[in-house]
Formats: structure tokens, sequence, C-alpha cells
């Protein structure tokens, strides 16, 4: 007893100095740690690819295994149910990607080499509407020309000392994109072949999980962490898998009422308005006012077209399509909504801004589960008013006489 009490002390310092020497160094030092991590994940991308590959298509890959399972009867095997779920899931996963790159790769290339062939055109049309302005509005030339002067130093400054150091880089970056591009794809063939290990196996990886977690901490806890997973998971998944689908149909209906309105750079703008809708509330503004000001200089009426197809199909999203796929699968409040996405985007970018909300949906159901539990503790009902202050005092009174 003496020797395992001292080990456990001895084990509590050396963890204690340890994570007191990692705090140090991350804030005030180098941080080798995010260095660390940072190679690390760059060593395990294609399991990192593989693994998010699987945990999308796992629900494909469990309709399949039921619908072959019934076909076969009860005397398939589990493995040759499995290979062919798996197999119908990429085929299925492959023909729509083939598809959809087959009709709109062509079109989408054709419209960047027409945008960027007009750009002299779009120049000499953006200059001739704010020349008329500032000869038909002598006040507004007048702020305009203060605002010049008073602003050329910093514009000037932020040019020579921003703007063209991040273009270096960025040019930097541009010529060495073909290897980038090369090392991608490479991490993504390894990912599909390690998520196809996954989907295989993910029966026997959970079950490995749970009997690790299960060594390690008592029932009670195991328990509430199995319960706050499956909690968490119902959440992350409904919302990404339920957000990529809508966002996937909102850019097809894009696509078709932009053909029928004979709009100009249909592919490009139902590519942006399709990809940018992933983002929860501010997407359809981020996709819809670039795409409107590109079909201005082209055409103004048909701008106005684009601008109330785009308020209709936003409509038919989030009263229909939305609450159809996604349901109340976050159940945050748009408050909260609204919180999360600026704080994954201030963080962690685009990316920040649609993971963000799944994320904080997953901790804002953690912290309701176990304040409702806490109050149940205390005899309160969740939703349940709560005793008045002076109610709780007089009960306070009353146990100490």
């Amino acid at each position: 007893m003496e020797r395992k009490r001292y080990f456990r002390w001895g084990l509590t310092i050396f963890l204690t100095v340890c994570a007191i020497m990692v705090f140090y160094d991350t804030v005030f030092r180098n941080g080798v740690l995010f260095a660390l991590l940072g190679t690390l994940f760059k060593a395990l991308k294609p399991v990192i690819y593989g693994a998010v590959m699987a945990y999308l298509l796992a629900p494909m890959v469990n309709y399949f295994d039921a619908l072959i399972r019934r076909a076969a009867g009860k005397g398939a095997s589990g493995g040759f149910v499995r290979a062919g779920g798996i197999l119908l899931t990429w085929a299925i996963v492959i023909f729509a990607f083939y598809i959809l790159f087959s009709i709109l790769i062509p079109q989408l290339y054709l419209s960047v080499t027409t945008l960027v062939g007009n750009m002299q055109t779009y120049y000499n049309t953006i200059y001739a509407w704010v020349t008329q302005l500032l000869e038909t509005n002598p006040k507004i030339a007048s702020v305009v020309s203060d605002s010049v002067d008073k602003y050329w130093g910093e514009l000037t400054k932020w040019f020579t000392g921003t703007f063209l150091p991040q273009a270096q880089q960025t040019i930097t970056i541009v010529t060495s994109g073909v290897l980038s591009v090369l090392l991608f794809f490479k991490d993504f063939l390894v990912g599909i072949v390690i998520s196809v290990y996954l989907l295989a196996l993910k029966e026997r990886f959970s079950e490995g999980a749970k009997r690790l977690l299960f060594a390690w901490v008592s029932k009670p806890v195991y328990r509430n962490i199995l319960r706050s997973l499956a909690r968490m998971d119902t959440i992350f998944s409904g919302f990404v898998r339920g957000k990529l689908v809508d966002s996937l149909i909102i850019g097809v209906l894009c696509f078709i009422g932009s053909s029928l309105l004979q709009l100009p750079y249909t592919p490009l703008v139902s590519v942006v308005v399709g990809v940018t809708n992933i983002i929860p509330f501010f997407g359809p503004f981020i996709g819809a006012i670039p795409s409107a000001f590109l079909i201005l200089l082209v055409d103004p009426l048909k701008c106005l077209y684009f601008i109330i197809f785009v308020l209709v199909l936003q409509q038919l999203d989030g009263n229909f399509i939305g609450p159809k796929i996604l349901g109340g699968s976050t159940e945050l409040p748009s408050f909260w909504v609204i919180v999360a996405i600026l704080l994954g985007g201030g963080f962690f970018g685009v990316g920040g801004m649609f993971l963000g909300v799944p994320v904080f949906a997953c901790f804002y159901a953690l912290v309701g589960y176990h304040c409702d539990k806490r109050l149940r503790s205390k005899g309160i009902e969740p939703g349940a008013p709560l005793p008045a202050p002076d109610a709780a005092e007089n009960e306070q009174q009353g146990e100490k006489k």
C-alpha cells in the first residue's frame, strides 16, 4: 500500500510539472507542443481524411448492410454483407462525383475563362460608373477627394508593407501548387483505403474503445461518457451530414434556376452559392453579394432577377428544405448560433465558421445535461420555476433552528 501511495504521489507530481512546463512553453516560449502537434497532423493526414470519410459514409453503409441482409437472408455472412455495403456506398459516391464533375467542371472552366477575359471591360464599366457619379455629385466628389488625401499615406504604407509581401508569398504558394495538389491527392487516395478499413471494422474499433474506457473508469463514469458521446454524435453528425446535403441541393437548385433565367456565369455563381451555404446564417449573404455584383457588371436587370431568385431560394431553404433535412439537430438558439460562427471564424477561418456551430451545440448540450442533473439532485425538474430567493433564505433559517 505504501509503495502504491508513493507511486501515485510521484506520478501526480511528475504530470503536474510536465503540465506547467508545457503551459510555460506554449504561452511564453516558442510553442514546441504546437510544432509537435503540427508535425503529427501532417503525418496523420491520410488517417484523418479516412476517418472523416468513414464517419460521413457510415449511415450509407449501415443502410446497404440492412438491405443486403434482407435480400440474402439470415444465412449471409457478416463479411459478405459488409463488403457489399462498402462496395455499393463507394460506387454511388464515385458515380455521383463523376456526374457532378463531368457536367460542372467544363462549364465552370468556361465561366472562369470568360470572367478573366472580360476583366478589362468590367474595369472600364466600374470606372465609368464612378466617374459619372463624381461628376453629377460635387459633394460626393469633394468627400472622396478629402478621403483620398487623408488616407493616401496609410494606403501606400499598407500596400508596400502588407500587400506586396503577401502577394509574393501567394505567388510562391501558387508556383508550388502543383506539388501541393499531388500531395493532397496522394493523401486523399490513401485516406480512401483507410476509410474502407475503418468501415469494415467499425464495430471492432468501437468495442475496443469501450473496453479500454471501461478498464480505466468506474461504471457510472463509463455510462455517463457513453451517453454524452452518443448525444454529441447525434448533434454533430446530424448537422454536418445534413448541412452538406442541404448545400448540395441549394447549389443544384441555383444552377437550374439560373439556367432557366439565363443568368451569366451560371456554373460559377451556383458553386459559390452552394459552397457558401455550408456556413450557417451568414453563408447565403457571403455567396450572394459577390455573385450579384458579378452579374451586375454584365446586366443590371438580370442582377435584379438573381437577387429575387436568391431570396426565394433562401426562404425555401430556411422554411422547408433545411428543417426537413436538419430538423432540430443542434437545438441551439439563434443568438448562440451567431456567437458560435463568430468564434469559429475568428479562430479557425471559414472551416471554423462551419464546424463552430456543431461543436458549440455539443458543448451547449453537455452543459445543459449536467445542469439538469444538478437541478434534479436539488429537487427541481428541468423547466420548473426556481424557488424565490426569500423562500430559500427561510428554508435555511428553518434548518438552522
